[in-house]
């Protein structure tokens, strides 16, 4: 099975920039895309359609800002666009496909950046949904969350990260937030599970300095609850081509997807 998570910054940019093709010959199972900044009509017209893929989508309450998708092969049991608390739903940073035992999520945190507002929405988000993770811990079912969580959870996450611990994305808070979700809850972070090198980014600033010195941040994971740890393959993040500041995130897993 393989899976790809890609914050696309709107995919109506993202498809101008080649997207659709290089999605085609990858041949994912799943494709959850975050920040896709369209409505849900717009994004199951035939502009965008991937062949041979079914495809939902939650919808922001201003469509120009978040919201995600999920593209599947299979036929989902059942699909859910809400988790119950504003902070999520308001935006539609949210959804899930149902299959056979396992479910797959595409989620989208607030940046955090800009405003003291859009940190204390990351905050509040984070704080909901950790009390949502819990929960799903407890159920007799594997997940796999595919977000873009703007933040770089430790110093090789994030290039020349003592200048960076006094921002959104590397802030003290938001790395003992996902010390809290991986460490102590046990949520398995699936890069990481099967690659340990270093600069291993998937965000960077939109500037020419930024490409040229390789200044990225790894804000994008696929977190498996405890179960699906073994079942992590081969994982990487490609630089090129890309079609946001976001690098897609591709991880094989020795599971065969089912209904």
């Amino acid at each position: 099975m393989r899976i790809i998570s890609l914050n696309v910054n709107g995919i109506q940019t993202a498809k101008e920039r080649g997207l659709f093709a290089w999605l085609k010959e990858q041949n994912a199972d799943v494709v959850c895309l975050q920040d896709i900044r369209c409505t849900q009509p717009q994004i199951e017209s035939p502009a965008f359609e991937l062949p041979g893929y079914v495809c939902y989508a939650s919808e922001a309450e201003i469509p120009e800002q978040g919201g995600v998708a999920i593209y599947s092969k299979l036929q989902p049991k059942a699909i859910i666009t809400t988790l119950g608390f504003e902070s999520c739903d308001r935006f539609g940073r949210y959804l899930h496909a149902d299959f056979d035992k396992l479910s797959i999520a595409s989620v989208l945190l607030p940046s955090g950046r800009g405003s003291d507002e859009s940190l204390n929405q990351k905050f509040k988000f984070m704080d909901d949904f950790t009390s949502y993770l819990e929960k799903q811990l407890r159920k007799r079912r594997e997940y796999i969350y595919c977000g873009s969580l703007y933040v770089a959870h430790r110093k090789q996450d994030v290039k020349n990260w003592r200048d960076c611990q006094h921002l959104p994305g590397f802030l003290a808070p938001e790395r003992a937030w996902l010390d809290e979700v991986i460490v102590n809850m046990g949520y398995v972070d699936a890069l990481r599970k099967v690659n340990h090198d270093t600069e291993q980014f998937s965000w960077w600033p939109d500037t020419e300095q930024a490409e040229l010195l390789n200044l990225g941040w790894r804000f994008d994971y696929q977190l498996l609850t405890p179960n699906l740890r073994r079942f992590a393959g081969r994982a990487s993040l490609p630089r090129a081509p890309r079609f946001s500041e976001h690098a897609p995130l591709i991880i094989d897993y020795d599971w065969l997807l089912s209904v």
